[in-house]
């Protein structure tokens, strides 16, 4: 299984922390189960995130594209455009 990337991890943990933090607000738990509960609760929502970014970055990846086995066929470098030479560094 591929791991995540940074921005996936980030994005799922920030997903934890506000949902935690919205459902603590919502629901006015005090108890230790009842916000054992929530934070559980919004850790699973944080691995379903990552999880799903995993998926969709995984599917809009473009596929691989295939080098020539012959090196001549190899494309070479995109012409200059006409007028637009590169000045000489010194």
């Amino acid at each position: 299984m591929p791991r995540p990337s940074v921005a996936q991890v980030c994005l799922g943990s920030f997903t934890v922390v506000a949902a935690t933090v919205a459902l603590l607000a919502v629901s006015g738990a005090s108890g230790v189960l009842a916000v054992a509960v929530l934070v559980g609760f919004s850790l699973a929502l944080g691995t379903v995130v990552t999880v799903l970014a995993m998926s969709a970055a995984r599917s809009g990846a473009p596929a691989p594209v295939a080098s020539p086995a012959d090196p001549a066929e190899a494309p070479g470098p995109a012409p200059a455009a006409a007028g637009h030479a590169y000045a000489r560094q010194r």
